[in-house]
């Protein structure tokens, strides 16, 4: 890797550090080609990102952003995992480790708070941003739904009242 390289990947790392809304960390050792292409599949399927970095660089652009704090987190083969939803690459992390022994997760950042791999499998746990969405969306509907079935509900009864009055001439009258 050149120089200019290695500074365009320091840059765009910390504007990835100081933009999105979870970073996941994790070591990636005896992974094969096969099994790292599947992870970073699932990532862009939820709409992450996986990158491969050196720990140096990765430390690098760190410095002045608000995940600094994960700085320990680089040893080793590392792989970090990003995206814009707080939910999506913890998520898509957790699944892959729990079906793979050699992808650990080691921890991570949800805006500026430093997280360790129980933190991260405990955002991984959360609802995502659209299933959030859709359930806010069935809340807000629900109430419409009731009060139209209440208001409904009176003038149905007045009409069962007079029918049943209505049947019960029919029957005195015949």
């Amino acid at each position: 890797m050149e120089r200019a390289e290695k500074q365009e990947l320091v840059a765009s790392l910390n504007a990835v550090f100081k933009t999105t809304g979870s970073v996941v960390v994790s070591h990636n050792l005896g992974l094969t080609v096969a099994q790292v292409n599947d992870l970073r599949g699932r990532m862009a399927k939820a709409g992450a990102t996986v990158k491969v970095a050196k720990n140096r660089l990765a430390k690098l652009a760190l410095d002045g952003t608000p995940a600094k704090g994960m700085a320990d987190l680089f040893k080793g083969p590392t792989m970090v995992a990003y995206a814009a939803d707080p939910v999506a690459a913890p998520k898509v992390a957790t699944e892959f480790a729990r079906q793979n022994d050699k992808f650990v997760v080691l921890g991570g950042t949800l805006g500026g708070s430093s997280l360790d791999a129980q933190g991260v499998k405990a955002l991984a746990d959360l609802p995502s941003l659209d299933e959030l969405r859709a359930r806010l969306v069935g809340m807000i509907q629900t109430p419409g739904t009731r009060l139209a079935v209440v208001l409904q509900a009176p003038g149905a009864q007045l009409a069962r009242v007079l029918k049943a009055y209505a049947d019960k001439d029919n029957a005195s009258a015949a």
